[in-house]
């Protein structure tokens, strides 16, 4: 197992609840790889929480720089921040973030890409009608990952 950095502002870490909390209520995020030659690619992606599994599921089309990137070096972060808070009289935003650092599966079980991509749906619209109608269109060309979490790391950051 990896051996990954100790906070260093330990007083502003969020406690592993908040975290999945955060995780589960935010629509997106950014997804870090490693990508051509070696550059960092991170891009916007939305994603759904599994509290059963602990893991990230993201969909895609089935190629691309990312889908290249990630066959090529599984290792992956994903940071997710909140729209922030503004404590009575002050000015400043309180933003609470989230980083997951993991490695990447395919996930090869259609009926597993299906329901994942109906309670990522979810997150969007109550919909059922619509959600059907998108997995029957574009189910079997969905490319459907996961984070598996190593590490992760969540803090509340007071911006003044």
């Amino acid at each position: 197992m990896p051996v990954f950095r100790e906070m260093m502002r330990k007083k502003s870490a969020l406690p592993e609840e908040e975290c999945a909390e955060i995780l589960k209520k935010e629509l997106r995020g950014v997804l870090s790889v490693r990508g051509d030659d070696g550059y960092p690619y991170g891009m916007p992606l939305n994603h759904y929480y599994e509290e059963e599994d602990g893991c990230l599921y993201f969909h895609s089309g089935p190629a691309g720089h990312k889908i290249d990137a990630i066959r090529r070096c599984g290792k992956a972060s994903f940071c997710v921040y909140d729209g922030g808070f503004r404590r009575e009289g002050e000015w400043a935003l309180n933003i609470r973030s989230v980083i997951v650092f993991g490695r990447i599966e395919i996930v090869e079980d259609r009926e597993r890409v299906y329901e994942i991509a109906r309670r990522l749906c979810r997150k969007f619209t109550d919909d059922e009608e619509y959600i059907e109608r998108e997995v029957r269109a574009h189910g079997a060309r969905t490319f459907m990952f996961r984070l598996v979490p190593e590490h992760m790391t969540g803090r509340i950051v007071h911006e003044e």
